[in-house]
């Protein structure tokens, strides 16, 4: 039996999230979303003949993106990583791609072996949106003050119970976390095609943001919370009240999927 641990990156735009989800309907039979948990799956199960279980290092929601989903599976199968790794970018979607491959102990789990998760918060700010970036960023078309902005991610950094920062629906008991990084840096030009022609007016936020682990809907609400500090709505020292309080109705809106991206599962 070998373990195999996948590095993934996708484009979670038409994907309903990385965990598998079956919806119950009204004639007993059962419908399966598109998910990317379920699609490699599918696609190993074709390749090695078994029914395989893939182990995610976390459940990125509908439309998050990832350049460093970390997962593994066990096969009976003699074929190796870097043939496994061929195999499933030739027969994967194109908006999914495995960028490594290895073999691991039998006992690693994703999941549990995981001892950081970085995600990284996109903000995209300009006088118009740009068509190309729309499922990529989040657009924001008024000033936001980054000094304030950091001053209120201070608060957060630390042990702390991030309940005011969990979206309803989580089956999680233990809200306290621990971040690590929490980030803010601004951006005038990015390295991409197709923002180069952009004007000296816009530019890229990125919000980072490194823990032990997440909550559910954790750093949207993070960042939704930050964009609330940023447009002068909320106060930078207000953040220490807000965790203190754990009430979510306190926090900011939560900010959109699309924005989001997993970087990187450190072990």
């Amino acid at each position: 039996m070998q373990n195999i641990r996948l590095i993934i990156e996708y484009e979670g735009t038409n994907y309903r999230g990385w965990q598998r989800q079956d919806r119950p309907q009204a004639s007993g039979r059962r419908l399966q979303k598109k998910t990317i948990q379920g699609v490699l799956e599918e696609t190993l199960s074709k390749i090695t003949k078994e029914r395989i279980r893939v182990i995610g290092a976390g459940r990125t929601d509908s439309k998050v993106h990832a350049l460093g989903q970390a997962a593994n599976f066990r096969t009976k199968s003699k074929m190796t990583p870097e043939e496994f790794r061929r195999a499933l970018n030739s027969m994967l979607p194109k908006d999914i791609v495995i960028k490594n491959a290895q073999r691991v102990k039998e006992k690693f789990h994703a999941q549990f072996d995981a001892k950081s998760k970085h995600y990284r918060y996109i903000i995209y700010q300009g006088s118009t949106p740009s068509p190309f970036l729309k499922d990529y960023v989040f657009y924001i078309p008024y000033k936001l003050n980054l000094k304030a902005m950091r001053e209120g991610a201070k608060y957060l950094v630390g042990k702390h119970d991030f309940s005011s920062f969990e979206l309803s629906g989580s089956s999680v008991r233990n809200p306290i976390r621990t971040i690590t990084k929490l980030s803010i840096t601004s951006y005038r030009s990015y390295r991409s095609p197709i923002t180069v022609h952009r004007s000296l007016n816009s530019r890229f936020i990125f919000i980072d943001c490194v823990a032990d682990g997440f909550l559910y809907g954790m750093v949207r609400s993070i960042v939704g919370t930050l964009i609330e500090v940023g447009r002068g709505k909320i106060s930078p020292s207000k953040i220490k009240e807000i965790l203190k309080a754990r009430n979510r109705r306190l926090a900011g809106p939560t900010a959109p999927a699309k924005g989001l991206y997993l970087i990187k599962v450190g072990y």
